[in-house]
């Protein structure tokens, strides 16, 4: 059994979503003067890799510690979906069936390859990770808890499309009005007259507000080792584990991996499919 890091690094420069405030830190004591290094920090819940619980969304939803713990690992797949994935590309749910077996109760990744422009990528591009990232049809909700997945995460800043984002409607309005680049580009690529189809207004954070209220939460800034191909469209057991946050709407998390160095390729077409593991309510 082999353990694999699907974190990414944080520190003052890691992802950020646009206009919360960012990750900052500084040594509060130092070895010279105090006789021991101490570091103090000051941020946001939603850098880097994190895990958003319910309360994010939903006023009496689930906070952090209220999470089963054997929600937090087990069974799953990390689906790669990276070869359809350019800016703003769309995948849906066929997509993502069509590559894998994905039980009732996984835990689900998926790689676009986005994170390879997340900020301490050596390729990072701040504007393409943030503003041109793929994401899910809104198709994906309805299917999500039909699975009856709890907790899947994605390697880009959110889990929904920049058109069903801020960043896609009205996002820096007043400045350098990114919303409306990012709109060009999607009419460009999708065709002006089908984007209401694609991305109608109750597609709007979908996968924020559609699968909180039934305890599916996700984790977004996937990264690390998850564009390893041993690790893709296998059955694998997955993890993210957020610290023990009592009332915490999102907590950072660290995302692990464990291959058995003799799984088989989760094929879609395998003959059989084993009873998922039971999980907790």
């Amino acid at each position: 059994m082999k353990i694999y890091d699907l974190s990414q690094p944080l520190n003052q420069d890691c992802s950020f979503w646009p206009f919360y405030p960012p990750f900052e830190v500084k040594y509060i004591k130092r070895k010279a003067e105090h006789g021991v290094n101490a570091q103090y920090i000051m941020t946001s819940n939603h850098m880097g890799t994190h895990l958003d619980a319910p309360r994010h969304f939903v006023t009496h939803g689930r906070t952090i510690d209220q999470i089963p713990v054997e929600w937090m690992w087990g069974p799953g797949v990390i689906v790669d979906v990276s070869d359809i994935c350019d800016d703003l590309a769309l995948f849906t749910p066929k997509d993502l069936e069509a590559r894998a077996d994905i039980r009732e109760g996984d835990i689900l990744f998926i790689h676009t390859g986005w994170h390879k422009y997340s900020f301490l990528s050596p390729e990072g591009d701040e504007e393409r990770y943030i503003q041109r990232h793929p994401g899910p049809h809104f198709s994906i909700c309805d299917w999500l808890l039909k699975k009856k997945i709890h907790i899947w995460g994605v390697d880009m800043i959110s889990t929904d499309h920049p058109m069903n984002l801020p960043i896609g409607r009205f996002l820096g309005r007043g400045g350098l009005e990114h919303w409306q680049k990012v709109r060009a580009k999607s009419e460009a690529k999708f065709g002006k007259k089908n984007m209401g189809t694609l991305f109608p207004d109750s597609a709007y954070q979908l996968t924020h507000n559609a699968l909180f209220p039934h305890d599916c939460m996700h984790v977004e800034n996937l990264g690390g080792d998850i564009s390893r191909p041993e690790l893709h469209n296998k059955r694998i057991t997955l993890g993210a584990f957020p610290w023990n946050f009592k009332g915490g709407e999102a907590a950072f998390c660290r995302a692990v991996a464990w291959l058995d160095e003799d799984a088989k390729p989760a094929a879609r077409a395998a003959k059989s499919k084993p009873a998922a593991r039971k999980r907790g309510k």
